[in-house]
């Protein structure tokens, strides 16, 4: 999964952003409110945290931004504010959960659990299915009913993004952008050499599911039992 912070506090967009990734999500961090929508009119996030009082542009602005060019990628809004107008504004600008300053690391973490959840992007067993595989985002272990095994950060994020889409065909630009980022200077054999390292995995855990290349347009997933008696 990955999350774009804006956050014009340097030290606290730092705290939050070290604290996501030792929970193995990917993210991308701005320090201004027009940097942190052209980040996220691009669609590669999963969700968003955003202050509310951002040099350039405020939250608000991005919120509405975003609403109303249909974007409805989830916004948790941080803000100083005690007045809850200030509050219900950005709410009803579109943010889906509010956190107020200072808050503790462990609420942000279950909110945007929540978050996940309700927008359909983990489900709440933390596991992503497709035939008797399993995937476990947040510990990055894959597993099959007889065994297991370990898989690297990108390659978790790779099998994660196939997973999630079960069997439509996922680009190798989608997968560069989502997993290395929309500035990332990673090239199709990047995808390429992670899509053999999950192959090889997917053999030794006798899985029944295939990672498909389909020419010229990308990967999918494929139920190898699919058929049989």
């Amino acid at each position: 999964m990955r999350i774009l912070i804006i956050e014009d506090e340097h030290q606290l967009a730092t705290a939050i952003a070290a604290v996501l990734q030792k929970e193995n999500y990917t993210v991308d961090v701005c320090h201004d409110g027009e940097t942190g929508l052209a980040f996220a009119i691009t669609q590669i996030h999963d969700l968003i945290i955003c202050d509310l009082m951002l040099p350039r542009l405020d939250g608000y602005a991005i919120i509405r931004a975003l609403r109303s060019q249909n974007i409805q990628i989830p916004i948790l809004i941080l803000t100083a504010k005690t007045d809850s107008d200030e509050t219900i504004i950005g709410l009803d600008c579109g943010a889906d959960d509010y956190l107020t300053k200072p808050f503790v690391m462990g609420e942000l973490l279950a909110r945007l659990r929540a978050l996940s959840r309700r927008f359909g992007h983990i489900v709440a067993t933390n596991l992503l299915t497709f035939s008797n595989l399993s995937l476990n985002p947040q510990t990055l272990l894959v597993q099959t009913p007889h065994t297991h095994l370990q898989l690297t950060l990108k390659e978790a994020q790779v099998l994660e993004l196939l997973l999630k889409n079960q069997t439509t065909i996922v680009s190798k630009e989608l997968l560069i952008t989502k997993i290395w980022g929309y500035d990332s200077e990673a090239e199709d054999n990047h995808v390429e050499v992670y899509i053999s390292f999950l192959r090889k995995k997917l053999l030794l855990l006798n899985a029944a599911v295939q990672i498909q290349t389909v020419r010229g347009l990308g990967y999918c997933l494929r139920n190898t039992q699919e058929g049989e008696i």
